[in-house]
């Protein structure tokens, strides 16, 4: 990638966002292209290793160091980077993607999604202003139908945890950052060994390249470390049916370490 020439201007004007405190690094390099695939940024066999930031007033190389995870259950990721004067700052996954883009100008999508988002607000008033005026026969009020029970939701621990679990299927889920789909493993039996041991029933995880050296296959019985959050498994596009799941699998493990197949 070619490197363009920074003014110390426009370092100065470059608005920066640093950590909060420790972030997360990669453990090695099958992680790194494992995290790239997932955030949409990379799917070559050879990892991206620089990437453009972009802004009003600079064009500059960054590089990715780790990233910081947020949501209820850490299901979420904030970049980390780095420039090429060694200052840090936090970016979001789509919007750093999204400055890989030759088209990408003053005027991102992030902006007119927020620029949108303004303009309905303001709007509101004019439309419902309008519907008083227009004299119109009342509808009938429907009759409220009963909620259906949900399931209560589990309190999933938020450090890593040891797990048994049983492999029940391979699946694909559509993957939108590089719109193809990922192979995943579907466990059944998933617990979480504590204390007060936790059923999960059905979660899955990546089939990365640790768990392909296990050559897995359904009935294996496994014991692994690792950290769950609560994000369904969405379902491939134009699969065979036997890369679909037939219920709902509401959990997922990540970075599954320490595997014991039995």
């Amino acid at each position: 990638m070619a490197r363009l020439p920074i003014q110390e201007t426009q370092k100065d004007l470059t608005q920066y966002i640093p950590p909060k405190g420790e972030y997360e690094s990669f453990r090695d390099e099958d992680h790194y292209k494992e995290k790239l695939k997932e955030w949409g940024l990379s799917s070559a066999r050879e990892a991206k290793k620089e990437f453009w930031y972009k802004d009003r007033n600079a064009q500059r190389i960054v590089t990715i160091k780790g990233y910081e995870a947020y949501g209820n259950n850490g299901e979420f990721n904030t970049l980390v980077i780095e420039f090429q004067d060694g200052k840090v700052s936090c970016i979001h996954p789509a919007y750093l993607k999204e400055m890989q883009s030759g088209s990408f100008g003053k005027e991102s999508l992030l902006t007119i999604e927020e620029k949108e988002i303004t303009e309905n607000t303001e709007s509101a008033p004019v439309k419902k202003e309008t519907a008083q005026k227009e004299e119109s026969p009342k509808p009938k009020a429907k009759e409220a139908k009963p909620k259906k029970e949900k399931a209560p939701k589990l309190e999933l621990p938020a450090d890593k945890v040891h797990f048994t679990a049983t492999v029940k299927q391979f699946a694909m889920t559509y993957n939108p950052f590089n719109e193809e789909n990922d192979e995943v493993v579907v466990l059944e039996n998933v617990l979480i060994v504590q204390d007060n041991p936790l059923e999960l029933g059905l979660a899955w995880c990546s089939h990365s390249k640790t768990l392909k050296k296990f050559e897995l296959a359904p009935g294996d019985s496994l014991e692994f470390d690792g950290k769950v959050t609560a994000k369904k498994l969405g379902k491939g596009k134009d699969v065979e049916e036997e890369f679909l799941v037939d219920e709902p699998v509401l959990y997922k493990v990540n970075n599954p370490s320490k595997i014991v197949k039995k």
